[in-house]
């Protein structure tokens, strides 16, 4: 069911303090985007508040720029504006894999271009903490500088990628336009990614030999690290989470989920095949950021004064909140009836019995 359409209300002129940068949010009208113009709207460190997305969302005292990010035209609609902070991103795992980079990839391109073009003299993105990749010889935790090392076969991560390498081209190419990036650890309040869904299955899949770390970040941190950003308190590229990280011990304790142990093979086998049938909306690529550590340290946020307000045992308690009463398998959301006999054959037999599943995609598509 779909939400109700915000009440709009009028745009604010007056009553702000005259010094301050303004400040345009893309993608706006919901979700990071229109908690961060909330935020910056009652904020008495930004003078005027610019909000952009092709619809108009609920935020009071905001100038609506109604448009398609990768329309160029946007480049007028950014004429007097100091810093942009991009966040119309497509991060749905039901997308359609190749609209949603296109639109990721173009969105980004065209705001960094029309940013410079309007005299905008600094752009903060917001990728993930994931492009430094889930590898098992990483450094725990890592440091803002470490090399980039994730590959594309993760959820969004190619994505995530080139926007990044984008970002580090812009400044070369637009003189005078300035690059920050904010890298927020597993994201949690009202999200909806591959790592998210982990949760939401009967039994923690652990692959035999690898060493899980978790560490979390709450989308109210995210979106005070950036408005800290915006307001150029911190500059290039930062991580962002909570203090610390979780062993996967401690993250079953703390859940009351337990573990289903498999062997590499079979585990990303399973995970390929069924993503490969379009069965699940997750790549094998995934299950990597489940294996191996990936938590990062956040120490350019923490020298420029930001703190976390959030803990990981706070921010894994309002996840498990949240996905409670769904049923996950890889990825897959199931439907009670799938859900029922899940919970009666256990995890690792529906796990390891997608070989059916397989062969009913295999039969239904002649193959």
């Amino acid at each position: 069911m779909s939400s109700p359409e915000p009440t709009v209300r009028p745009e604010r002129s007056g009553g702000r303090a005259a010094a301050g940068p303004v400040v345009a949010v893309t993608g706006a009208a919901s979700g990071v985007g229109l908690r961060l113009a909330l935020r910056l709207a009652e904020s008495d460190q930004v003078k005027k508040v610019v909000a952009i997305d092709e619809r108009r969302g609920d935020v009071p005292g905001a100038q609506w720029r109604v448009l398609d990010v990768r329309d160029p035209a946007i480049a007028e609609r950014l004429r007097g504006v100091d810093v942009v902070v991009h966040l119309a991103l497509d991060l749905d795992l039901e997308s359609d894999p190749r609209a949603r980079s296109a639109f990721n990839v173009r969105g980004t391109q065209t705001v960094l271009t029309a940013a410079a073009a309007a005299g905008v003299r600094r752009v903060v993105l917001c990728t993930s903490a994931m492009v430094y990749g889930a590898q098992p010889d990483n450094d725990v935790p890592l440091a803002e500088d470490a090399p980039l090392r994730a590959t594309a076969e993760a959820s969004f991560v190619g994505d995530l990628l080139e926007i990044e390498r984008l970002g580090r081209r812009a400044p070369r190419a637009h003189p005078g336009l300035h690059v920050t990036v904010v890298r927020p650890a597993v994201l949690v309040g009202g999200t909806d990614t591959a790592l998210t869904r982990y949760f939401e299955s009967p039994r923690l899949l652990v692959v035999a030999g690898s060493r899980p770390c978790w560490q979390f970040c709450h989308v109210d941190d995210l979106v005070t690290a950036l408005e800290h950003a915006a307001l150029e308190k911190v500059d290039g590229e930062m991580t962002v989470g909570c203090d610390g990280w979780l062993e996967q011990e401690e993250v079953e304790e703390l859940s009351g989920i337990r573990r289903m142990e498999l062997p590499p093979a079979i585990a990303l086998g399973a995970a390929s095949r069924l993503h490969r049938l379009g069965l699940t909306p997750s790549p094998a690529g995934d299950l990597a950021y489940t294996m191996h550590p990936w938590v990062v340290s956040g120490s350019r946020l923490h020298e420029s004064g930001w703190r976390p307000q959030w803990t990981n045992e706070e921010v894994l308690a309002v996840l498990l909140e949240e996905v409670a009463g769904r049923n996950s398998v890889v990825g897959r959301r199931l439907g009670r009836k799938d859900a029922a006999t899940l919970g009666a054959a256990g995890a690792t037999v529906a796990l390891v019995g997608t070989a059916a599943m397989v062969r009913r995609a295999r039969k239904r598509r002649g193959v």
